[in-house]
């Protein structure tokens, strides 16, 4: 601080000091000081002059500076005043501006500075580097400084930070730091960074941007936030504007749905400022960028998509028909609207539905065009309407054919309560207002857009022109109104609407060429030499009369397309006729008009053409002019071609049409099947239903007759023989086989049982012979195993014994079941016998017959439980066979340790007997040198030893 007074004391002491001195002497300081405290100092002294003394701060300070971010990081205070010193120099203040009223020179200034900081790239990068850190006095200056340069030479720092490692993800850390004034700087410095640069923008999209933008601007209250709200969608229209990648990014990530509270404003009559009115502007501006007519027609149609599910579309029609609205903000809406349903059946079918919320209620279709013809209606809120009408009719040749119908005489109210838009669109063309003349015109014109069958229905609308006279077609009137000379507006939106009415139309050019004043007042009109105001109106009506030739099918003898080539090449000449036609495309509004399908005009002089119609002239114009310079022979083999290709196109559309009709009956078809499966599905639950139940009736019908058959207690011989004829010699001998299989299952397992029982017996032998007391201790858990394996041996056994007696029982019930079918045998019914012993005999033969069944069944269900027990038996068999298995192994291991054991007490007693020996001669030595030797306790070890 000394330094500084001795500086700026310096300075005002004497004339000497001049400020580039007292820089000069700044700068010196700055870097040969070796104490941090004078350079921060001298750093700070030329921050406060950077501002007054930009010029020579910059030329003499500027390395210094970048010289103190490179070698003093470690002091966050002097790097603030560095980047702070910094963005004086090269930022562009407009308070400056104004009090030295030299834009221009600081801007140059500015741009010069930049220029020399970002020559080397390193300095870039440590600029970046730096707002890695968090201290607020370096990281803000930081972002000011860096939005300064890209603001000053966005293309060159751009590329500069794409190709630095983590350049723009380093950038995008800003837009998640807590303190408000460095998140919205970023969002500043990220609008610089991606202005038209798509490979940026791409990167930042896929940084999670949309994310943390969408979720800033519902933090500060949608649309009625502040400005923080406008940044977040001035970047949001920088990443998505042109932009198809991120476009797709957008709608995949499901960002079109958080877009929706946006427009909840409801019916408000006040409320709306100024910041409110920018955002939402800018949100509708957004909407619009989504559904652009210039993006890739799938993309803007998933969009569209998606607004209409989500319930955006809704939200917008509600704002249209909201009252209080402000009226850009209201054309806005119009706009947007507009291209949300521009193309889409479904969004326009949606519109085509909503009503307005009046008494009664009408379609939002006709209030729009209501605002269209009314004059006193502000000029953009009329061309939005425009837009919105043409953007409903576009492709949508069902709403074509709604607004056709209302013109038509069954579908006029005759009691002149309700306006249709038929009504409003004729009251505009024949109204005072020439622009409502031409928006009428360019409106009706949409209707028949590539619909033949509107053009041909058009031509039976009636007008009633006044009292006592008799009506006049719509197309007479127009060309009525052509003829009385009216305003040029006026007369070109007719012959839009009539040159678009007549092509590709030849029924209407027939009505057109029926009425005789047409074509002299088109010819009088191309063959005059009028101003350069009138050329536009004579290329028109030679654009129609050209039309009238091409598209004439000869039906007419007056007015055969020779005889207008005649006509035109007498009256006109065929080389004035086709540079008048050149007048349209040759016009200065022309090209306008051809760029974008939205009627955006800065006042109603210049709205002369309409987009579809350009793009019709673009297509007509040479073939008019090869029309009319081809001979009568040309024209008859064209003729031919143009009949052979109507039949071919008759042939295909014919197939089409059959192809159509057999694909919706497959479709039928399709639905009968899957029908007819259902169905079968539902046949078969219920038949196996009814099977079911018809089982179980069945067992409850057979337990009745086996309960039947026990409580009968008449029971001859003619029953059993009855039941022997029946199934039952069928179940003796497959109780046979079961029981002659049971037979040898039991020999099989009394022989298995022989076995393990020979083999417990080896094993009790080899435990009771002879062996060491160790021996005996190690076998004694082998014996309590042996023992409860022949306690399972006598249960397996007391097992079989009851499988034998059950066997046996079973043998007795066949034999007598055999000793039953002997007796039946002898037996036999007497001839004699009279009907009602018959029918006692039958009575005891179906009680028999039931407590057989009943007796078969005991039967299978014993054999079923022996079967399983012979199952649990072999299963107990294994075990044991395992468990001995077990226990032979531990036997085998028990050898090895005893033979180890007495391996090891051998080689024990041998050490202990050398031990002995050793003792006894030491013991010796003693006693030889007079030494008395108490030798007890080894004794006693060695005699424990030995034992």
């Amino acid at each position: 601080m000394n330094f500084l007074r001795g500086v700026m004391g310096g300075q005002s002491a004497g004339p000497q000091h001049t400020e580039a001195e007292t820089i000069q002497k700044l700068c010196d300081r700055v870097a040969s000081s070796t104490l941090l405290d004078d350079r921060r100092n001298a750093v700070r002294a030329l921050k406060s002059l950077s501002k007054k003394y930009r010029l020579e701060v910059g030329i003499q300070a500027m390395e210094h500076l970048i010289h103190v971010l490179q070698t003093d990081r470690s002091d966050s205070e002097i790097i603030g005043y560095a980047l702070d010193t910094l963005y004086n120099i090269i930022s562009n203040d407009e308070e400056e501006e104004v009090e030295e009223n030299s834009t221009r020179q600081s801007e140059d200034l500015g741009s010069q500075f930049t220029e020399i900081f970002i020559k080397q790239q390193e300095n870039v990068t440590l600029l970046l580097s730096l707002l890695e850190e968090f201290d607020f006095h370096v990281r803000w200056p930081g972002v000011k400084l860096l939005t300064s340069l890209l603001k000053q030479l966005g293309p060159q720092v751009q590329q500069i930070i794409l190709v630095s490692p983590m350049g723009v993800s380093r950038l995008m850390d800003l837009l998640a730091d807590s303190r408000e004034v460095i998140r919205n700087d970023g969002v500043l410095l990220l609008q610089a960074l991606t202005r038209s640069n798509g490979a940026i923008q791409k990167i930042v999209a896929f940084e999670n941007a949309f994310e943390r933008l969408l979720d800033i601007i519902t933090e500060e209250g949608n649309s009625d936030g502040g400005i923080v709200v406008e940044d977040c969608l001035i970047l949001l229209q920088n990443l998505l504007k042109n932009n198809n990648s991120n476009q797709n990014f957008f709608k995949e990530g499901s960002y079109i749905q958080r877009m929706k509270p946006w427009f909840e404003v409801g019916d408000e009559n006040s409320g709306w400022s100024a910041q409110k009115v920018t955002n939402l502007h800018l949100m509708l501006q957004l909407v619009r960028v989504l559904v652009s007519p210039n993006n890739p027609p799938g993309a803007t149609s998933s969009c569209q998509k998606a607004m209409f599910q989500c319930g955006l579309l809704q939200q917008l029609c509600t704002i249209l028909m909201a009252t209080g609205v402000p009226a850009d903000i209201l054309t806005e809406t119009i706009n947007t609207v507009s291209e949300v349903i521009r193309g889409c059946q479904v969004n326009q079918d949606y519109f085509a539905s909503v009503n307005a919320p009046s008494n009664p209620p009408r379609p939002a279709i006709v209030v729009l065009l209501m605002s269209m013809v009314n004059e006193r209606q502000p000029f953009v809120l009329r061309c939005a309407v425009l837009y919105c009408f043409q953007c409903f009719l576009y492709k949508n040749q069902k709403g074509q054919g709604e607004i056709v119908s209302t013109l038509l005489p069954s579908t006029i109210d005759a009691t002149g309560n309700t306006v249709s838009a038929g009504q409003l669109l004729c009251g505009g063309l024949f109204s005072t207002d020439s622009l409502s003349n031409w928006c009428a015109a360019v409106a009706l014109a949409h209707a028949l857009q590539e619909n033949a069958t509107q053009k041909e229905q058009l031509l039976r609308v009636q007008l009633a022109t006044s009292i006592g006279n008799p009506p006049v077609s719509l197309l007479q009137q127009c060309t009525n109104i052509l003829s009385q000379g009216s305003k040029i507006q006026t007369r070109v939106g007719l012959l839009m609407l009539l040159c678009t009415w007549l092509s590709n139309c030849p029924i209407a050019v027939t009505h057109f060429l029926h009425n005789s004043a047409n074509v002299p007042f088109l010819t009088g009109q191309i063959a005059e030499n009028l101003g350069e105001e009138e050329q536009l109106v004579q290329g028109l009506c030679a654009l129609l009369l050209g039309i009238s030739i091409y598209f004439n099918d000869n039906s007419l003898e007056t007015y055969m397309k020779e005889k207008l080539k005649q006509l035109i090449e007498k009256r006109i000449g065929k080389e004035n006729f086709i540079e008048k036609l050149g007048f349209i495309s040759k016009h200065e509004l022309y090209s306008r008009a051809s760029q974008k399908p939205q009627p955006n005009f800065p006042s109603p002089e210049y709205m002369i053409f309409d987009h579809e119609f350009t793009k019709l002239v673009k297509e007509l114009e040479g073939v008019i002019t090869k029309a009319i310079y081809k001979s009568s022979e040309e024209d008859k083999k064209e003729e031919e071609v143009k009949k052979t290709l109507e039949q071919h196109d008759s042939i295909v559309t014919h197939y089409k049409n059959m192809i159509r009709e057999q694909d919706l009956q497959l479709e039928e078809l399709k639905q009968q099947i899957s029908t007819l499966k259902c169905q079968n599905e539902q046949l078969q639950t219920a038949v196996t239903q009814q099977v079911s139940q018809i089982q179980q009736h069945k067992d409850q019908y057979n337990l009745l007759k086996v309960q039947l058959g026990k409580d009968s207690q008449h029971q001859g011989p003619y029953t059993d023989g009855a039941q022997m004829n029946g199934v039952q010699p069928e179940e003796i001998s497959r109780l046979r086989e079961e029981i002659e299989e049971l037979k040898s299952n039991r020999e099989l397992l009394q022989s298995q049982l022989a076995e393990k029982d020979s083999l417990i017996e080896n094993l009790k032998s080899s435990q009771l012979s002879p062996g060491t007391n160790e021996q005996s201790s190690a076998t004694a858990g082998d014996s309590e195993q042996i023992a409860e394996l022949k306690q399972e041996l006598a249960t397996l056994k007391s097992q079989l014994n009851s499988q034998s007696v059950e066997i046996t029982k079973l043998q007795t019930e066949k034999q007598e079941l055999l000793q039953k079918t002997e007796a039946f045998a002898k037996s036999a019914p007497v001839p004699g016998e009279s009907e009602t012993v018959i029918a006692t005999k039958t009575t005891d033969v179906e009680g028999r017959l039931s407590a057989l069944l009943q007796e078969t069944k005991e039967l299978k269900n014993e054999i079923k439980a022996l079967s399983e027990e012979r199952t649990a038996i072999k299963e107990q068999l294994d075990s044991s066979n395992s468990t001995i298995a077990i226990l032979q192994n531990e036997k085998n291991k028990l050898e090895v340790d005893i033979t180890d054991s007495k391996k090891e007490q051998d080689d024990l007693l041998v050490l202990l007997a050398d031990q002995d020996q050793k003792i006894f001669s030491l013991k010796n030595k003693l006693k030889e040198l007079g030494h008395p030797v108490r030798l007890r306790c080894f004794q006693k070890w060695f005699i424990c030893v030995s034992l």
